[in-house]
């Protein structure tokens, strides 16, 4: 069970902790459009990747039917190049779902362009604009250690 409820009373409303975080961690330097962007197709690939993250579909009063979207809010972070280096070191030393966007992915146009471009370059080697991972709380918290709430 990935969420702990704790009771509501008349006064406060019932509020969801969870056992994992989703976390997306930006280069400082993104212009707002590519924050917009590179946070879109980072969380795409955790959706994916950890199906059960993924809710049930929404429906309003009159039926109308919308797509069902991550059951738990998604935490954007902010730093530097070097801690997204760091930040990218811990979480694949910590076996944790990544998904990641690199600076040459600004120029291609399409999935394919986009994998031949991060297949070109050693792990190492990678011009880290964004990365997205899951996992446990506490995991997830020292892998952004340094970094901090976006704006």
């Amino acid at each position: 069970m990935d969420t702990h409820t704790l009771p509501s009373t008349p006064s406060t409303p019932t509020v969801a902790r969870f056992d994992t975080k989703i976390a997306v961690l930006l280069r400082e330097d993104l212009a707002p459009w590519q924050r917009l962007n590179v946070t879109a197709f980072l969380v795409s690939g955790l959706g994916t990747a950890v199906p059960e993250l993924i809710g049930e579909p929404y429906a309003d009063a009159d039926g109308t039917a919308y797509l069902p979207m991550f059951r738990q809010p998604v935490l954007v972070f902010e730093g530097g190049g070097e801690l997204l280096t760091s930040a990218h070191a811990r979480a694949l030393s910590r076996s944790l779902p990544v998904a990641v966007f690199t600076a040459e992915l600004f120029g291609t146009g399409n999935d394919r362009d986009n994998r031949a471009a991060v297949r070109a370059v050693p792990t190492a080697g990678l011009d880290l604009v964004g990365l997205a991972l899951h996992g446990p709380r506490n995991a997830v918290d020292k892998v952004l250690k340094g970094a901090r709430m976006h704006p």
